[in-house]
Protein backbone atom coordinates (compact mmCIF):
# COMPACT_ATOMS: atom_id res chain seq x y z
CA UNK A 1 0.00 0.00 0.00
CA UNK A 2 1.63 3.21 -0.87
CA UNK A 3 1.48 5.70 1.42
CA UNK A 4 -1.03 8.18 0.43
CA UNK A 5 -3.50 5.62 0.56
CA UNK A 6 -2.34 4.38 4.49
CA UNK A 7 -2.69 7.87 4.92
CA UNK A 8 -6.38 8.17 3.54
CA UNK A 9 -7.21 4.97 5.20
CA UNK A 10 -5.86 5.84 8.31
CA UNK A 11 -8.10 9.07 8.18
CA UNK A 12 -11.16 6.80 7.51
CA UNK A 13 -10.08 4.94 10.65
CA UNK A 14 -10.04 8.02 12.82
CA UNK A 15 -13.07 9.23 11.58
CA UNK A 16 -14.56 6.22 13.44
CA UNK A 17 -13.40 7.20 16.66
CA UNK A 18 -12.89 3.54 18.18
CA UNK A 19 -9.71 3.82 18.68
CA UNK A 20 -8.95 2.92 22.71
CA UNK A 21 -12.54 3.06 23.22
CA UNK A 22 -14.22 0.78 26.22
CA UNK A 23 -14.66 -2.42 25.21
CA UNK A 24 -18.29 -3.01 24.25
CA UNK A 25 -20.33 -5.77 24.53
CA UNK A 26 -22.36 -6.20 20.70
CA UNK A 27 -18.58 -6.92 19.36
CA UNK A 28 -18.11 -9.17 22.55
CA UNK A 29 -21.30 -11.08 21.47
CA UNK A 30 -19.81 -11.63 17.60
CA UNK A 31 -16.55 -12.65 18.17
CA UNK A 32 -18.23 -15.29 21.25
CA UNK A 33 -20.44 -16.21 18.37
CA UNK A 34 -17.78 -16.99 15.57
CA UNK A 35 -15.59 -19.07 17.58
CA UNK A 36 -18.51 -21.11 17.85
CA UNK A 37 -19.21 -21.45 14.89
CA UNK A 38 -15.80 -22.22 13.27
CA UNK A 39 -14.66 -23.77 16.37
CA UNK A 40 -11.84 -22.04 16.99
CA UNK A 41 -10.24 -20.60 20.11
CA UNK A 42 -9.62 -17.01 19.53
CA UNK A 43 -11.90 -14.63 17.10
CA UNK A 44 -10.73 -11.13 16.67
CA UNK A 45 -11.94 -7.79 15.82
CA UNK A 46 -9.04 -5.69 15.15
CA UNK A 47 -8.09 -2.37 13.85
CA UNK A 48 -4.82 -1.56 12.19
CA UNK A 49 -3.57 1.68 13.49
CA UNK A 50 0.03 3.36 12.36
CA UNK A 51 2.15 0.80 14.83
CA UNK A 52 -0.53 -1.21 17.09
CA UNK A 53 -2.90 -3.54 15.99
CA UNK A 54 -5.90 -2.41 18.57
CA UNK A 55 -8.32 -4.95 19.56
CA UNK A 56 -12.06 -4.08 19.38
CA UNK A 57 -12.99 -7.68 20.90
CA UNK A 58 -10.85 -10.65 21.37
CA UNK A 59 -12.57 -13.91 22.38
CA UNK A 60 -9.83 -16.36 23.57
CA UNK A 61 -7.05 -13.66 23.95
CA UNK A 62 -6.51 -11.83 26.75
CA UNK A 63 -4.29 -9.08 24.82
CA UNK A 64 -5.62 -6.00 24.14
CA UNK A 65 -3.08 -4.54 21.44
CA UNK A 66 0.15 -5.69 19.74
CA UNK A 67 2.48 -4.00 17.81
CA UNK A 68 1.74 -3.52 14.04
CA UNK A 69 4.76 -5.33 12.19
CA UNK A 70 4.48 -7.25 9.08
CA UNK A 71 2.71 -10.11 8.83
CA UNK A 72 -1.23 -10.66 9.96
CA UNK A 73 -3.58 -8.37 10.01
CA UNK A 74 -1.14 -5.58 8.62
CA UNK A 75 -0.84 -8.14 5.19
CA UNK A 76 -4.87 -8.85 5.71
CA UNK A 77 -5.92 -5.08 5.06
CA UNK A 78 -4.30 -5.09 1.94
CA UNK A 79 -6.43 -7.68 0.48
CA UNK A 80 -9.88 -6.91 -0.63
CA UNK A 81 -11.03 -10.61 0.12
CA UNK A 82 -10.44 -13.17 2.44
CA UNK A 83 -6.66 -13.37 3.92
CA UNK A 84 -5.77 -17.05 4.47
CA UNK A 85 -2.94 -18.63 6.56
CA UNK A 86 -3.83 -22.15 6.55
CA UNK A 87 -0.44 -23.60 8.29
CA UNK A 88 1.92 -20.74 9.28
CA UNK A 89 4.39 -22.98 10.00
CA UNK A 90 4.85 -23.39 6.17
CA UNK A 91 3.87 -20.20 4.95
CA UNK A 92 6.63 -17.43 4.51
CA UNK A 93 4.57 -14.67 4.89
CA UNK A 94 3.70 -15.73 8.71
CA UNK A 95 7.09 -17.19 9.70
CA UNK A 96 8.44 -14.23 11.69
CA UNK A 97 5.24 -13.11 12.87
CA UNK A 98 5.65 -13.51 16.45
CA UNK A 99 2.37 -14.93 17.12
CA UNK A 100 3.77 -17.63 15.33
CA UNK A 101 7.50 -17.84 16.63
CA UNK A 102 6.18 -16.87 20.10
CA UNK A 103 4.71 -18.95 22.36
CA UNK A 104 1.16 -18.68 21.16
CA UNK A 105 2.36 -20.99 18.48
CA UNK A 106 -0.43 -19.15 15.89
CA UNK A 107 -0.65 -21.97 12.94
CA UNK A 108 -4.37 -21.21 11.56
CA UNK A 109 -5.26 -17.64 10.67
CA UNK A 110 -8.12 -16.06 8.65
CA UNK A 111 -9.23 -12.74 8.49
CA UNK A 112 -12.41 -10.76 6.30
CA UNK A 113 -11.22 -7.10 6.12
CA UNK A 114 -13.32 -4.46 7.57
CA UNK A 115 -14.19 -2.25 4.91
CA UNK A 116 -15.84 1.34 5.36
CA UNK A 117 -17.95 2.58 2.87
CA UNK A 118 -15.34 5.09 1.30
CA UNK A 119 -13.35 1.75 0.51
CA UNK A 120 -10.50 1.27 3.26
CA UNK A 121 -9.96 -1.81 5.11
CA UNK A 122 -9.68 -0.69 8.84
CA UNK A 123 -8.87 -3.58 10.03
CA UNK A 124 -9.95 -7.38 10.18
CA UNK A 125 -12.43 -10.10 11.85
CA UNK A 126 -10.34 -12.45 12.35
CA UNK A 127 -10.21 -16.36 13.32
CA UNK A 128 -7.12 -18.26 14.89
CA UNK A 129 -6.68 -21.71 15.60
CA UNK A 130 -3.27 -23.63 17.20
CA UNK A 131 -3.43 -26.43 14.28
CA UNK A 132 -3.57 -26.02 10.54
CA UNK A 133 -6.63 -25.98 8.94
CA UNK A 134 -8.97 -24.71 5.58
CA UNK A 135 -11.74 -23.42 5.36
CA UNK A 136 -14.60 -24.34 3.02
CA UNK A 137 -16.55 -22.05 0.46
CA UNK A 138 -19.41 -21.54 3.29
CA UNK A 139 -17.41 -20.66 6.19
CA UNK A 140 -15.51 -17.92 3.85
CA UNK A 141 -18.58 -16.80 3.12
CA UNK A 142 -19.75 -16.81 6.52
CA UNK A 143 -16.34 -14.77 8.02
CA UNK A 144 -16.99 -12.66 5.19
CA UNK A 145 -20.58 -12.35 6.68
CA UNK A 146 -19.45 -11.23 9.90
CA UNK A 147 -16.85 -8.67 8.87
CA UNK A 148 -19.77 -6.84 7.01
CA UNK A 149 -21.88 -7.19 10.50
CA UNK A 150 -19.37 -5.05 12.30
CA UNK A 151 -18.66 -2.45 9.60
CA UNK A 152 -22.76 -1.81 9.80
CA UNK A 153 -22.08 -1.63 13.56
CA UNK A 154 -19.72 0.91 12.90
CA UNK A 155 -21.20 2.52 10.57
CA UNK A 156 -24.28 3.16 12.95
CA UNK A 157 -22.62 4.20 15.86
CA UNK A 158 -20.31 6.54 13.86
CA UNK A 159 -23.72 8.03 12.30
CA UNK A 160 -25.48 8.27 15.69
CA UNK A 161 -22.51 10.23 16.98
CA UNK A 162 -22.94 12.41 13.96
CA UNK A 163 -26.75 12.94 14.34
CA UNK A 164 -26.04 13.79 18.03
CA UNK A 165 -23.59 16.59 17.52
CA UNK A 166 -25.93 18.08 14.95
CA UNK A 167 -28.67 18.00 17.14
CA UNK A 168 -26.90 19.58 20.13
CA UNK A 169 -25.45 22.15 17.48
CA UNK A 170 -28.72 23.20 16.44
CA UNK A 171 -29.58 23.43 20.16
CA UNK A 172 -27.10 25.51 20.68
CA UNK A 173 -27.83 28.35 17.98
CA UNK A 174 -31.10 28.25 18.72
Amino acid sequence: MDEKTEIKRLENLYKYQILNTPLDGDFDEITSLAAKIFNVPIAIITLVDTDKIWFKSSFGLEVEEIPRENGLCSSAIMADDIYIVEDARADPRALTNSLVAGSMGLQFYAAAPLKSLDGYNLGTFCIIDKSPRTLIGKETSMLLQLSRIVMDKLELKLQSRLLFREMQKNITTE
